[in-house]
C-alpha cells in the first residue's frame, strides 16, 4: 500500500468510526478471487484503496474501483470477484 492509501486509509477509518463501523481494517485480495454466494450478520461497509471488486447482489452487478464505497445490508446474499489488479479496501462492520 502506497503512503497515500495508507493516509487515506485512516482518514476512511476514522470516518467509519464516527458512523458507528467497528471491526475496521484493511483487507487485500488476490487477482481474480472470488467469493461465492454469501452474507453477513452485520452491515459491512467496503471502501476501495485500490484495484477493483465486482459485487453481485439482488441481480444487480456492479464494479467498484478506488475511491468508491459500497455497504452491504446484513444478512444480503451476494457474491465478489476480484479484478486482475488485486484489490485493498478498508472493511467495517456496524
Amino acid at each position: 500500500m502506497s503512503s497515500d492509501e495508507q493516509l487515506s486509509g485512516k482518514r476512511i477509518m476514522d470516518d467509519l468510526k464516527k458512523e458507528g463501523f467497528s471491526n475496521i481494517f484493511s483487507h487485500t485480495d488476490s487477482p481474480g478471487a472470488y467469493y461465492p454466494e454469501h452474507s453477513h450478520a452485520n452491515v459491512t461497509c467496503h471502501y476501495v484503496l485500490h484495484g477493483e471488486i465486482t459485487i453481485t447482489s439482488g441481480g444487480n452487478t456492479r464494479t467498484f474501483t478506488r475511491g468508491e464505497r459500497f455497504d452491504v445490508p446484513a444478512g444480503e446474499i451476494h457474491t465478489a470477484v476480484v479484478g486482475d489488479q488485486g484489490c485493498t479496501y478498508i472493511l467495517g462492520e456496524k
